[in-house]
């Protein structure tokens, strides 16, 4: 399984910082997925009903933005107190080919499809 490489270059924004972090959580988008173009309205529609999702499942959650510093590409998501099991649920819900685990400070990618997984990097380095 090969990942789109704009998953490797991903960094985070937050508006503000949590005081902290789950050791495990998942980061899900609901805008188009990598390589694909929406309407700016289905987009919309999308990330609002996945911050429905994430304010029915409870528990810890952060708005985060994950962007592309070369391209300046941004889409808002959600980061997520929930089990990788429940994530890919999401994604595949979303329509995502892959969403993000952090595991303590380990980031990786999950493909939502092929149950593959590639490690990206330390997490907290990437959040601005």
């Amino acid at each position: 399984m090969s990942f789109h490489p704009a998953y490797f270059n991903t960094r985070f924004r937050v508006q503000q910082l949590p005081s902290s972090w789950p050791n495990s959580f998942v980061i899900v988008t609901a805008y188009a997925t990598t390589g694909e173009r929406w309407p700016a309205e289905e987009n919309k529609r999308s990330d609002e009903e996945l911050t429905r999702r994430a304010a029915e499942l409870g528990g810890w959650s952060l708005r985060v933005t994950g962007y592309d510093p070369v391209t300046g590409h941004a889409e808002p998501g959600w980061a997520l107190e929930v089990d990788l099991e429940t994530g890919v649920g999401l994604g595949r819900e979303f329509r995502q080919d892959a969403i993000y685990r952090v595991e303590g400070d380990r980031l990786v990618v999950v493909s939502c499809g092929e149950n593959g997984v590639a490690a990206v990097g330390g997490f907290r380095e990437r959040v601005d």
